[in-house]
Order: C-alpha cells, then sequence, then structure tokens
C-alpha cells in the first residue's frame, strides 16, 4: 500500500533559471561607504526596495564581526542581501546569506536619483559601486509606445530604442545604446552590462539621470547647456560627456 503511494506521486521538479541581481561592491572604510550609501538613497528614494543584492566582498582584509556589521547596516537600510560574493568560508557565520559562486561578470553600475522607483549609477567622481550580474546577449529591443512614469524598462542583451519619449519617473536600463526619438526625462541606463562604448541618443534631453557603464549624471550635473537640446552622450575613458546633435 505504501508502495503504491509513493510511487504515485509526482517527482519533485528541479529547474535553473537566472534572474537579474544588483551587486554591491563596499569599499573600507565601511563608515565612509555607508555614508555615500546613504546620500544616493535620499537622492533616489525607494532604489533598493524589491532588488534582489549580491554583496561582493572579494579582496576585503575584513572579520567576521565586521561582515556581520556591515550586514546588518543594510538591513537597517532595507538593503536585502540574498548572497555574499568573494568572502573568505572563515567569515561566513551562521545566519549570513549564503556564499554565491559563478556569476557572469558584469560591470559596475551604480545607483540613481530621483523620487520614482529603481534606477542605478556612479558620479564621474567615486560613489557606492554596484552592477548588474546578468545572462547572455540576444540583438536588440524595439519599444513603440512611450515609457510611462513607473515604468521600468530592463534590456541587458543589447541596445533599446524608443520610438516615444521617456517620462519623469520612468527608467531604460539596456546593455547597449539606448536611443530616445522624443523626450528623455526619465532615466537611461546604458552599457549596463560592461559596455563602454554605449551611447545614449535623445531627440530632447530633460533627464534625471543618465548612465553608461556605471558612470553617471543627474540633472544637477547635466551641462545646462545641453539641458532641453538633442543630444549624443558616450564615454571617454572615466568622463561621462553630452554633446548637442544637428538638428
Amino acid at each position: 500500500m505504501m508502495t503504491e503511494t509513493l510511487t504515485s506521486r509526482k517527482a519533485v521538479r528541479l529547474r535553473g533559471r537566472s534572474f537579474l541581481a544588483l551587486v554591491l561592491s563596499p569599499e573600507l572604510p565601511f563608515r565612509d561607504w555607508l555614508a555615500q550609501l546613504d546620500d544616493l538613497a535620499r537622492r533616489s528614494t525607494g532604489f533598493f526596495l524589491g532588488r534582489p543584492i549580491v554583496l561582493d566582498v572579494s579582496g576585503l582584509p575584513i572579520t567576521r564581526e565586521q561582515l556581520a556589521d556591515l550586514l546588518a547596516e543594510l538591513t537597517k537600510r532595507n538593503v536585502r542581501v540574498m548572497g555574499i560574493e568573494g568572502a573568505l568560508p572563515s567569515i561566513l557565520g551562521p545566519g549570513m546569506p549564503p556564499e554565491m559562486k559563478g556569476g557572469r561578470n558584469a560591470p559596475d553600475i551604480e545607483v540613481p536619483e530621483a523620487n520614482a522607483a529603481p534606477a542605478a549609477a556612479k558620479p564621474a567622481t567615486d560613489t557606492v559601486q554596484a552592477r548588474f550580474a546578468m545572462p547572455a546577449p540576444t540583438p536588440s529591443l524595439l519599444i513603440e509606445t512611450p515609457v510611462r512614469s513607473g515604468q521600468s524598462i530592463i534590456f541587458p542583451e543589447g541596445d533599446v530604442t524608443i520610438l516615444g519619449s521617456i517620462s519623469s519617473g520612468a527608467e531604460v536600463i539596456a546593455g547597449g545604446s539606448i536611443h530616445v526619438y522624443g523626450a528623455l526625462r526619465g532615466r537611461a541606463l546604458a552599457g549596463s552590462s560592461g559596455n563602454e562604448n554605449a551611447r545614449i541618443f535623445c531627440r530632447k534631453l530633460e533627464a534625471e539621470l543618465i548612465a553608461i557603464d556605471g558612470l553617471y549624471k543627474t540633472a544637477e550635473d547635466i551641462d545646462p547647456k545641453v539641458f532641453g537640446q538633442p543630444v549624443h552622450a558616450w564615454l571617454d575613458d572615466t568622463v561621462l560627456k553630452t554633446v548637442v546633435l544637428p538638428a
């Protein structure tokens, strides 16, 4: 009877699946790094909410106690760490998130700004480093409608083309370049999978934030001469540059 019951049950199904995770790479001293994180959080309310976070502590000479304290500080800030990457086995303690291995290398993206949901980036100076760990490439994505406030388009595989506008409070994150045929009023983050050659083109720049390969500029950092103009943005070494496109 028991044999019949066991054999009639369905087998447990195990499947692998890739998800987009944000990787935070803290720097010593943690107090200063956390202060930078707090500053970014003030400028970008809710950025970390609902996002899976991996904490990369590779190469940091820290103790178990220091790691535990850092995790506690992140928890206070509503940053949910799902795993730890690059930690020595000796510093991983009970109750800590599990060790993560085998993530694909993906570059720095940092963290956003504005009052709406997510974004990401890093000013052309130092900031809290973060990056997206992402799965493999396909070509390009065409969005034929405007990206409205609160919407988030994430396409780590390649270029994104928006035939309309990106509204304030919306974001587009692309592994390649971003082309906006209307106004760019929200956040555009190109080169998110480590492509320093990615570009941003838009018909009218009124962005809350633009970023390429982890280097970002917020509205107050953008040159007033290019604001409201058709713009091309690109990276020149570690400098995010913008130029007005010819009419």
